[in-house]
């Protein structure tokens, strides 16, 4: 239906408009992966700031702080947070997508 990408030329309305081409989803975003990172973009600042300052307590403290990001993200996706686990569906799809591409080229 799309002529100007080819990888989405075959598919309906319906489908782009679902979102076919992430595999039956839209890109959503995971709350425990941007908590990890931006608490660990806050820590590299503060060691970033406390490096240039001389201050080897402060930046000690920002390393501090990166692996909080990391420790605060980890328990976040062990708590159902993170990115869902791909159902038999989507995978069985996903292989069926890739047996037609394949067989056309």
């Amino acid at each position: 239906m799309n002529a100007e990408c080819p990888r989405t030329r075959d598919l309906t309305i319906e489908q782009l408009q679902r979102g076919a081409t992430h595999g039956g989803q839209r890109p959503r975003t995971h709350p425990a992966a941007w908590t990890g990172v931006i608490i660990s973009f806050i820590g590299f600042c503060i060691a970033g700031v406390f490096m240039v300052a001389a201050n080897l307590p402060g930046f000690w403290a920002g390393v501090g702080v990166i692996v909080l990001g990391g420790i605060v993200g980890g328990g976040m996706k062990a708590a159902g947070l993170g990115m869902p686990k791909e159902s038999a569906d989507v995978v069985a799809a996903r292989e069926a997508a890739t047996a037609t591409a394949k067989a056309r080229v």
